[in-house]
């Protein structure tokens, strides 16, 4: 076994748990049952500087992101972020550090923007679209909408010029509606555009470990969430929004998913996990240096260490770690692998995989017909843009097609 690494990601969550809001379809907020009688899910110092002199050091690029998240990381207020900045600085090694900081915007002011421009913060906030349609789920703690406090975020960051994209949970609600929520999120200066499709199952009784969301490999009794997102019905929303894209927005307007298959037919990196053909570089590390497979396997089973006794070099090198990311095309189905849009889904994410094929092979991903149906669409579309930059032009002059 290789004692080198390649670049890998770990996604920090120094409030653990913990969240300003109660949206219905959290996949995170039921973490605080992992760590029973604790009181206090702040990153304390120690832990802070361990994690990032680690993750600095051990990273073998020149280039090391920062990624904040949660539960809500703007909990620990201004001076706690400083005080990262700091050990960033204390342990750079010459190395470039950028930061990225997911919100949900409630406590964002002037100051925390004035914070973010100075420093260079790349901020991720959550919005699911209009008022009607972003308030359905995601509600304070008293159960009201948040529509108009992350609004007065998003004018906050546009009037500081703090760069920033969104992340749109894509549910049972909005998945209605994809012409009214992209345009809104263009409306409202989303250069960059992140769809997340919502698929959770909830066991039918309380499991040992007190979870009620289960993993893929979950055998008992449970059932999709209602909120769940209808996989043929992802699959139109996107491709949807993608022909009004394809026709007036390349170049203009970034989307996630669009730049992924992309990417994956220009046999470039998909830049996201999920459409990667393998995993196992993106890291979780929760508050108290608690290290996990994955940010979508944050379960006992799937903890790999702890920062303050084991290196992430070692943690990355486990068996068990290698397997897990090597998995995510090995355990693939045959079916996936005979698949026309293999190439542009590589099965999405495991933690979807809980179905079976027509012949009874388990691992299928819940969101296959939806994939299929948006992949199949833009297959052309792709060959040409990825025609246009092999030849060292436009993608954008896919928009001249008739």
């Amino acid at each position: 076994m290789s004692n080198t690494i390649p670049g890998f990601n770990l996604l920090a969550k120094p409030t653990g748990p913990l969240c300003n809001l109660d949206c219905s379809y959290c996949y995170y907020l039921e973490k605080e049952k992992m760590y029973p009688g604790n009181q206090n899910f702040m990153m304390n110092d120690d832990i802070l500087e361990v994690f990032i002199r680690k993750y600095i050091h051990e990273q073998p690029g020149r280039e090391v992101t920062f990624v904040w998240q949660g539960g809500e990381p703007s909990l620990l207020g201004i001076a706690y972020f400083k005080k990262a900045l700091k050990l960033q600085k204390k342990y750079g090694s010459g190395k470039e550090i950028h930061n990225s900081f997911q919100t949900n915007g409630l406590l964002l002011t002037d100051d925390w923007c004035i914070f973010f421009k100075e420093n260079n913060f790349l901020i991720g906030i959550s919005i699911d679209g209009p008022e009607e349609i972003h308030d359905r789920y995601r509600l304070n703690k008293g159960g009201k909408g948040t529509f108009l406090k992350v609004m007065a975020a998003i004018d906050l960051l546009k009037k500081y010029k703090v760069d920033f994209n969104t992340l749109t949970v894509v549910n049972d609600v909005n998945v209605e509606q994809p012409l009214i929520v992209y345009r809104f999120l263009k409306q409202i200066g989303s250069g960059y555009i992140q769809f997340i499709p919502i698929v959770e199952r909830l066991s039918s009784e309380c499991p040992s470990n007190g979870l009620s969301l289960v993993l893929p490999e979950y055998k008992e009794e449970a059932k999709l969430t209602s909120w769940s997102v209808p996989s043929l019905k992802f699959g139109r929303f996107l491709v949807t929004i993608f022909n009004e894209w394809v026709k007036k927005d390349v170049g203009r307007y970034f989307v996630q998913i669009f730049d992924a298959t992309l990417a994956n037919e220009a046999g470039e990196p998909a830049g996201i996990c999920v459409f990667s053909k393998y995993c196992g570089d993106a890291l979780a590390i929760e508050h108290n240096g608690d290290v996990f497979s994955c940010d979508h396997f944050v379960y006992p089973v799937y903890k790999i260490g702890n920062i303050n006794t084991t290196s992430l070099r070692k943690m990355l090198l486990q068996s068990v770690q290698i397997k897990f990311g090597l998995d995510k095309y090995n355990s693939l189905p045959q079916q996936c692998k005979d698949c026309d849009v293999l190439r542009y889904c590589y099965g999405e994410c495991p933690h979807n995989r809980f179905l079976t094929t027509a012949k009874g092979e388990a691992g299928l991903n819940y969101l296959c017909d939806g994939y299929k149906h948006f992949f199949r669409h833009v297959k052309p579309y792709m060959k040409y843009m990825a025609n246009e930059l092999r030849h060292k032009r436009s993608p954008a002059n896919v928009m001249n097609l008739k």
